[in-house]
């Protein structure tokens, strides 16, 4: 699947050969702050976690996977947009609710790129499949995330635990609903 370029941003699915772009995001500890509470990532995290996620709901010709953002102008590498089904790694998937989560080079944080890409990618999407609803999550503390998701127009659903194979804690769950 390809997505067309945003105002400032262009958009390439990544691959399960882009560990070393992924590490570049997430080995700085103030990406990883409400994440891994600031432990950076290091590339054997990124190959024996992260990866075989990835490769497990990888899937292009939905749209779902992790999609590298760049500066339009510059083709710098910014950070990513994730999208996935929704609880994707429990006993119960939601087909239909896709999760978006996103993460940005320090450097770039406050120019409104993870607002204009998550909301570029998750529009493409609703457009080209029968999506009924986008959620995220985030930490309460995380407040810079959680302004993308209002800026997204998404609305708080609820504060509850979030259980993954690779941690439990408590998040606020906010959504938009196409349907």
């Amino acid at each position: 699947m390809i997505i067309n370029p945003s105002e400032r941003l262009s958009y390439r699915l990544m691959t399960l050969a882009d560990g070393p772009r992924l590490l570049d995001v997430d080995s700085d500890p103030l990406v990883m702050k409400y994440i891994t509470k600031g432990v950076p990532s290091t590339l054997q995290d990124i190959e024996d976690r992260m990866l075989p996620r990835l490769a497990k709901y990888l899937n292009p010709e939905k749209g779902w996977g992790i999609w590298e953002v760049c500066d339009t102008a510059t083709k710098l590498y910014l950070g990513w947009v994730l999208v996935r089904p929704m609880h994707f790694f429990s006993e119960k998937p939601e087909f239909d609710n896709w999760e978006l989560g996103w993460r940005f080079k320090q450097a770039t944080w406050g120019r409104g790129y993870a607002t204009e890409a998550a909301k570029h990618i998750m529009h493409v999407l609703a457009d080209k499949h029968q999506v009924k609803s986008f959620s995220a999550i985030a930490v309460k503390e995380n407040g810079a995330s959680i302004q993308v998701m209002k800026k997204l127009g998404m609305v708080f659903e609820k504060s509850a635990l979030h259980v993954d194979p690779l941690f439990s804690e408590k998040v606020e769950y906010f959504r938009i609903d196409f349907a």
